[in-house]
């Protein structure tokens, strides 16, 4: 039996009034459905991957006419160094192109120095097996968006190279919902005078708090991040209060949503306007809750919640592929479920 060919071949034609350069023209007339984008373009074109009746242009400047056809081989998707790992998930929907999962806290998205396995992608690998038709040209699931270690919930991850690049857009396009719950110390209120003078913080119509800043790593601790105002990533989050906890309210619960998705966003945000997360290692700092407020069985319940209270609990986007809109929910795991049963307090008769 004759062995399978490592490429497949691609024929595009270029249209009218093309682009004077190689890699535009090819951007603008590759079939969307080949899902190739700009940069595997470029890389197709460097490794001498293109050609025009025999003659490999290996240039992106090479100029190319109306009506030339030029021939593409594309590497078969290869095989990934990350082993797959029989490690169990929580599938809250897939079809050929995505899969959408509940991530537990505790589990890292992606291997990394200090977690190099059992990962979320060492478990997609084992659990999507031969359906990954191939992202970036490699059989690996399209991380597009994460979650920290210790924050739950949803996430969306590409199985082909089409969904990953409509994801990617959507992304980019800040039009995916992302919407968390966080349980966070104190209650944003737009009366509070102290918000005022926090720069960056504002209030929206129906009590909505509004944090505006740019993000970078902190200065001497690398593996946080920091609020600053000149360079780092633009970053808006905004929050709402659900419930509040205490008499006089101490404890909250917020529904928290992102304009931008960029690490460490929401914890970053919250601290920095002095509602930090229940159980943040990095960012909470220590918090010390009024007894006569909120009794001991709820102050115990915070003080031994051994991670940030944060669960990403809905998201939408549209069907990279066919389309369809699609939303999703994830119940509040149990550790954040008994917390907030231990701040209701005991149920009235």
């Amino acid at each position: 039996m004759a062995a399978q060919a490592p490429f497949r071949e691609l024929q595009v034609v270029i249209g009218p009034q093309p682009p004077d350069r190689l890699d535009k023209a090819l951007a603008r007339d590759v079939p969307e459905a080949a899902a190739l984008s700009r940069s595997r373009l470029a890389r197709l074109i460097a490794e001498g991957a293109v050609s025009r009746a025999g003659a490999v242009l290996d240039t992106p400047r090479a100029r190319v006419a109306e009506g030339d056809v030029l021939c593409l081989r594309i590497p078969a998707a290869a095989e990934v160094e990350t082993r797959a790992q029989p490690i169990a998930l929580d599938v809250v929907w897939e079809d050929a192109d995505l899969i959408v999962l509940d991530k537990p806290a505790g589990m890292v998205v992606h291997p990394a120095p200090g977690s190099p396995d059992a990962t979320l992608v060492n478990a997609l690998l084992h659990h999507c097996g031969e359906s990954l038709s191939g992202v970036g040209g490699e059989k690996r699931p399209g991380i597009v968006h994460r979650i920290d270690k210790d924050t739950s919930g949803l996430l969306v991850v590409a199985k082909s190279d089409r969904a990953h690049h409509g994801l990617a857009a959507q992304f980019e396009r800040h039009t995916v919902l992302r919407r968390y719950l966080a349980v966070v110390h104190g209650v944003p209120d737009a009366a509070d005078p102290r918000l005022r003078g926090v720069r960056g913080t504002s209030f929206e119509p129906g009590n909505i708090l509004k944090i505006t800043s740019q993000l970078a790593r902190h200065r001497t601790e690398r593996q946080r991040q920091a609020v600053v105002w000149t360079g780092g990533r633009h970053a808006v989050t905004r929050a709402r209060v659900i419930e509040a906890f205490g008499t006089p309210p101490t404890v909250a619960l917020l529904e928290c949503w992102l304009e931008t998705g960029r690490t460490h966003q929401i914890r970053v945000h919250l601290a920095h306007a002095g509602h930090s997360l229940v159980g943040d290692p990095v960012y909470g700092g220590r918090r010390k809750l009024p007894a006569r407020a909120l009794g001991d069985t709820a102050i115990a319940a915070c003080a031994g919640f051994s991670r940030q209270a944060l669960h990403a609990a809905t998201l939408g986007f549209v069907h990279p592929v066919s389309g369809e809109p699609l939303d999703f929910a994830a119940p509040l795991p149990a550790d954040m479920a008994a917390l907030l049963e231990a701040l209701r307090g005991p149920a009235t008769q």
